[in-house]
């Protein structure tokens, strides 16, 4: 039989087109998360690393809902919160956060951040995650808890907090607020906060019901080193991707 490739994360020769590329990337995950309805009002945001200034991202703008943004609405930011491409407004929230996490992170090109409804709900018990199914061993000794998220994020003390909190992992729960990912891409960072989500009503449905049975740390270790890897994060975010071009090709413009 033929051997079957998997497709492989894109190598761009220009920075225009690896711009793009992480732009249109980045315009798809805001429209899916207005899809599966992680966004409340002006919170959430999505953020990725320009290719060629790394130490700016691209954002999506306060004030415009995520079922309507495109890519020519994002605006780029650099780490002082200055709008160097756009003419928007900068979801200051956003800034503070993302811009302490890519400092810290130099392997981090894009960052996730949301008040989705279950990780809300997940992050009020202030604990991480059991490795309960094959999906949260992804995030198996691979995900930590802020504990002292107090709404003032807007603060460099606590932005900064929160960067040291999610330290080498890829998530980070902020108590009573929400959840937070990172990835080497806007499609692998994405994917981690779905998957997070997802994992996290898992849970609350398995405890509801009564006492879940945790698979043991060899078996979830070996998981998380098959299916927690930065490929695999990319690889599960591609159907995501085309679907949403597909039904929404106007995100593109």
């Amino acid at each position: 039989m033929p051997k079957l490739h998997k497709p492989q994360p894109p190598v761009f020769e220009r920075v225009e087109d690896e711009r793009l590329h992480r732009k249109q990337r980045l315009a798809a995950a805001i429209r899916l998360f207005a899809r599966f309805e992680f966004h409340e009002g002006t919170n959430g945001h999505i953020t990725v690393r320009d290719p060629e200034f790394t130490d700016h991202f691209w954002i999506n703008p306060q004030g415009i809902d995520f079922r309507e943004v495109r890519v020519s609405n994002l605006i780029m930011v650099n780490k002082a919160g200055d709008t160097i491409k756009g003419d928007l407004p900068v979801n200051r929230e956003a800034f503070a956060i993302h811009a302490h996490i890519y400092e810290a992170r130099p392997d981090a090109i894009a960052t996730v951040y949301a008040h989705s409804i279950y990780g809300k709900a997940w992050s009020i018990l202030g604990r991480l995650l059991d490795p309960l199914n094959e999906d949260s061993c992804a995030f198996y000794e691979d995900h930590s808890v802020f504990h002292d998220c107090t709404g003032e994020v807007l603060e460099p003390s606590a932005a900064k907090q929160i960067a040291d909190a999610l330290g080498t992992t890829k998530a980070v729960i902020l108590r009573n607020h929400g959840m937070l990912t990172v990835g080497h891409s806007v499609d692998e960072a994405t994917w981690w906060f779905i998957n997070l989500e997802r994992c996290s009503q898992a849970q609350l449905l398995a405890e509801a019901a009564g006492k879940p049975n945790i698979i043991e740390h060899d078996s979830a270790r070996l998981t998380h080193t098959q299916i927690g890897t930065p490929f695999n994060g990319w690889y599960c975010f591609q159907p995501l991707y085309h679907r949403i071009v597909r039904e929404q090709p106007d995100l593109l413009e």
